[in-house]
């Protein structure tokens, strides 16, 4: 009987991990049909952006779905800046790392855009202002 005991915890762990496994395995198919026949996209922890037809849109992943966040029409960018995350208007510098936002400005607007990797936001702020060049 006690033997028996032991291994309960790890069996509750089995199964947590199994259900975690499960939604994440959820998460990337709903992303894959989301994103489908976009130019541009992204899945990480801060959630799902795309770029399709000359509008980014970015989601956050909610109850087995993607929730629309926002939407920000390219052919309007004007300036992309890579912000940090949670300390407000700060600046992102170029050997920082982690998660940041890009902000978008355009036509008077200003949209955040979160990423969980400073790299990649990177790359994106680039992809994004040569999308943009292209559709003036």
């Amino acid at each position: 009987m006690m033997h028996g005991l032991l291994w309960l915890p790890l069996l509750l762990v089995f199964v947590l991990l199994a259900a975690l496994g499960w939604l994440e395995r959820r998460r990337q198919s709903l992303f894959r049909q989301w994103s489908q026949s976009s130019e541009l996209a992204k899945l990480d922890g801060c959630g799902a952006a795309r770029l399709k037809e000359g509008e980014l849109s970015w989601s956050s992943f909610h109850a087995g779905s993607f929730r629309e966040e926002g939407r920000f029409v390219i052919k309007t960018l004007e300036l992309v800046e890579l912000m940090s995350l949670a300390s407000g208007d700060t600046p992102l510098s170029e050997e920082s790392q982690g998660q940041c936002r890009l902000r978008l400005i355009g036509e008077g607007l200003q949209m955040d855009v979160p990423f969980s990797d400073a790299e990649r936001a990177r790359r994106w702020m680039e992809q994004l202002m040569a999308k943009a060049r292209c559709d003036l």
